[in-house]
């Protein structure tokens, strides 16, 4: 039987890897979609001869890992260049995403994917959505103070992403991320206990297919 499976999503900015990390701390397995794109796209990553075949070597850094930022300027000023790189990089990630599910060993398993709700894909895999939530405005925050993007550039990603009513509508949890880091860790907690007993049910087999909420 395959592992219980959280999808965990959110709009750029609103703590998404924060939350994981907590729930990594307690004991979950997280799965980050984000971070398997990063491992294809490295040196020697299983994609970069792909990519250096199909978009040039302008577009592989001196290392050898694909330059990100002329790849972003790129792929969002043409959404066919975008599309022939989903092309590359999607099929890789969803099967590199299957192995690690399937090799999981934890009570659980978190599958972080920021555009869970957006593409439906990886719906099959979870049993429940968690959506991380902050006001629009630290999104915009956060991103520009941790990133070198301007804050016109965060606003354009976010447009590109499911509104914020939209998220919440979908989802099964939410955790909200606008106060004290020390808030959200008792609010972790409290879901951890949460998915853990979900997911022993699941284990016994008594868990449908979409938990209630």
């Amino acid at each position: 039987m395959e592992p219980y499976c959280i999808g965990l999503t959110g709009g750029i900015g609103c703590g998404k890897s924060t939350v994981a990390d907590m729930l990594a701390a307690l004991g979950a397995e997280v799965i980050d979609t984000d971070r398997i794109s990063h491992e294809l796209t490295a040196p020697g990553g299983a994609a970069m001869a792909a990519i250096e075949r199909d978009f040039g070597r302008d577009y592989v850094d001196p290392h050898g890992a694909l330059d990100r930022a002329k790849m972003r300027a790129l792929v969002f000023s043409d959404p066919a260049e975008k599309r022939r790189l989903e092309r590359i990089l999607h099929p890789l990630i969803r099967e590199e995403t299957r192995r690690r599910i399937a090799r999981a060993r934890a009570p659980y398993v978190v599958l972080v994917v920021p555009l869970l709700l957006e593409t439906g894909a990886y719906r099959e895999f979870v049993k429940r959505i968690l959506v991380v939530d902050c006001d629009e405005a630290a999104q915009v925050a956060r991103t520009s103070a941790r990133s070198a993007l301007a804050p016109d550039e965060v606003k354009a990603i976010m447009a590109n992403q499911l509104p914020r009513a939209a998220r919440l509508a979908a989802a099964d949890d939410v955790l909200r991320n606008d106060g004290e880091l020390e808030a959200l860790r008792r609010d972790v907690k409290a879901l951890h206990a949460r998915y853990l007993a979900l997911a022993a049910a699941h284990a016994a087999g008594a868990t449908p297919a979409r938990d209630a909420p």
